[in-house]
């Protein structure tokens, strides 16, 4: 492997495939109304932006968002602007933890169900970091990557 791919290829598939998966399943769950996390999203709409736009509407955007950010993880041309919707997604999932320790906090260091659930994409954002690095070292050029790497063993 040469030294500007410390990280195999299929390190970085296997991150933006995990990336899609759950975006667009848990984007899903949103659009079709059935995700765990809507009585969570609920209060937070409330407590936020209810003013400006239906809890209906909302959820079937932030589902469509979430989707969306699910499918640009698989284009690597498209990394650099599914890092900017990810991150503004990501820092808009933690909210809760402050806006609604309630329900989020069983005390403190103990977090609820709910809360564990957000604390969580902390792994998503490694995962995504993984990628940026791995962008930022190598460039933002993608002719040589391709899916078929992924199933390519890594030389070490």
């Amino acid at each position: 492997m040469s030294q500007s791919h410390c990280i195999p290829p299929s390190v970085l598939w296997l991150n933006r495939l995990s990336l899609f998966i759950i975006f667009f399943w848990f984007g899903a769950l949103k659009v079709f109304s059935t995700s765990p996390a809507e009585s969570l999203i609920t209060h937070l709409h409330q407590l936020t932006v209810y003013k400006f736009i239906s809890i209906q509407h909302f959820l079937m955007l932030l589902g469509f968002i979430e989707c969306l950010i699910g499918v640009l993880w698989l284009i690597p041309a498209a990394t650099k602007v599914v890092i900017i919707i990810f991150s503004l997604q990501m820092a808009t999932t933690f909210l809760p933890l402050i806006i609604i320790p309630g329900e989020t906090w069983r005390n403190i260091m103990i977090l609820s169900l709910s809360g564990q659930y957000i604390l969580k994409n902390i792994v998503l954002i490694s995962s995504a970091f993984t990628i940026y690095k791995d962008c930022q070292v190598n460039g933002w050029s993608f002719d040589k990557i391709s899916f078929a790497s992924f199933f390519r063993p890594s030389r070490h």
